[in-house]
């Protein structure tokens, strides 16, 4: 299935749209990448909504990419007597390790690692911000705290620490689970929670291994300290901005977002932008005008691709998020500004043979303005790098892995292909030409551009340059 459109969209898969029906109605309007997000449903559930989407890419002939998201550690209060209390400025509140339901003056946070990092003056968020505490003094097992921004609190509601580094690995009992679970049954991406350090990506990759690429959901503040090495470390970044702006001012996450799409482009990383893209049309068949801008705006940046969660997985009406979003989108790709913001975004070149033939990539593609761009790539370096470049054309990648090519389903401007491995330049020619017509991209007579690395079948060898005609060499 042939996209009109560069950026990719991800949608949550839920109670909405576990049904293999709606999965194929997903997929026709426009998903890409299908996320399961394992902060809910069982693995019951998650194994069902994965087998529908294996058996759609069967059927439709094309590499779907599936989205493992790790719940990562849940940071929460624990009960209260009356199910709930009403906190006011000013007013004095302890939090302890006591199991003891909790009352106006108590409650217990059954979290030590957090009266380990705090210090007095810390403060602790509830309830995604609702209600603000200083910390005035604290020992191993207590803190006691002020309420600063008042408001009710209820049962479990969940903490956050601002500005402290946090002694807790980014996977819990459940996410090892999880991940054991979703990496035996073949998923391509794996989303990991809490973030904090790029120490946290290498504990995931001692797991992980080469069975899926990792993606760094950016939803701690003290993870952009550390950007450019997380980025590096990692294969694809999410922008989590929900959970970034519980712990930082809202008027800072949008500088923030373009600040990581910025980055991940220049490192040739895929980057998603999530979290409430389109969340009235959890309800509502239309979008806000204000939603619709918003999708347009990461779409202006350059971003990878776009993310629908609770609009997808839980919503009225999944599919009519999933078309609004393709819409905007394909409306987006047509404005002669959106080119002319990403080729003034350009990332320069390195000093390295890939990047040298995929910059020349680049303006051969401008100068003779070919029906499409084909990659051969065995492990997706030559694919993402010519994606780096933001291509005017679609890029097919050539790849003779079909695992590869659902971890390109995510990257932008990206059409895999699985493929026979080519022996030859003839060979890799003729099957490049061929993939151009059967995919829907090019006619008799229009020009290819090829890039490849030789010898074939080896990672990381891009070297080759090569303009090819629909029946003819050039």
């Amino acid at each position: 299935m042939k996209r009109s459109r560069n950026a990719k969209i991800v949608a949550t898969l839920g109670p909405a749209s576990s049904e293999s029906g709606m999965i194929q109605r997903l997929f026709d309007a426009g998903v890409d990448v299908f996320r399961l997000n394992f902060s809910h449903g069982s693995h019951e559930d998650h194994l069902q909504r994965l087998s529908a989407i294996r058996n759609l890419e069967k059927e439709s002939g094309r590499p779907i990419g599936v989205l493992l998201d790790l719940q990562g550690p849940k940071l929460r209060l624990g009960t209260f007597q009356a199910g709930a209390v009403e906190l006011s400025v000013g007013q004095k509140f302890r939090l302890d390790l006591d199991p003891t339901a909790g009352d106006s003056e108590r409650a217990p946070l059954p979290h030590p690692e957090i009266f380990a990092a705090i210090e007095a003056g810390s403060e602790l968020l509830l309830d995604d911000g609702k209600v603000k505490l200083r910390v005035e003094a604290k020992g191993s097992d207590f803190a006691e705290t002020s309420v600063i921004v008042a408001g009710r609190i209820t049962d479990r509601k969940g903490v956050n620490v601002p500005g402290v580094m946090l002694p807790i690995s980014p996977l819990t009992r459940k996410d090892r689970e999880d991940l054991s679970f979703g990496l035996e049954n073949g998923v391509d991406w794996v989303a990991l929670s809490f973030v904090q350090r790029p120490e946290d990506i290498d504990e995931a990759r001692a797991i992980i291994g080469d069975r899926a690429w990792i993606m760094a959901k950016l939803e701690k503040p003290l993870a952009i300290e550390h950007l450019d090495e997380i980025i590096e470390r990692c294969d694809g970044i999410m922008v989590a901005r929900g959970d970034l702006g519980v712990e930082l001012p809202a008027e800072q996450i949008p500088e923030l977002q373009r600040r990581i799409v910025r980055r991940c482009r220049e490192a040739g990383k895929p980057v998603i932008v999530a979290t409430q893209m389109l969340e009235s049309m959890t309800n509502s068949p239309i979008p806000t005008r204000a939603e619709t801008s918003d999708v347009a705006g990461a779409i202006y940046i350059g971003a990878d691709a776009v993310m629908l969660s609770a609009e997808s997985a839980s919503g009225r009406f999944p599919l009519d998020a999933v078309s609004v979003m393709n819409r905007i989108i394909e409306r987006v790709e047509r404005d002669p500004e959106y080119r002319t913001g990403i080729d003034a975004s350009h990332t320069k070149a390195q000093s390295t043979t890939a990047d040298a033939i995929c910059c020349a990539l680049r303006q051969v593609v401008r100068i003779i303005e070919p029906a499409v761009t084909v990659t051969y790539t065995s492990s997706g370096s030559t694919s993402l790098r010519a994606a780096r470049e933001r291509v005017s054309t679609a890029i097919i990648a050539m790849t003779p892995s079909v695992v590869i090519a659902r971890r390109l389903a995510l990257v932008w401007g990206v059409h895999a292909v699985p493929f026979r491995n080519a022996h030859d330049v003839g060979e890799m020619i003729e099957l490049a030409c061929e993939a151009a017509a059967s995919e829907g991209f090019a006619l008799q007579g229009d020009s290819v551009v090829i890039a490849a690395g030789l010898p074939f079948g080896e990672s990381g060898t891009t070297n080759l340059l090569q303009i090819a005609k629909l029946g003819a060499m050039v």
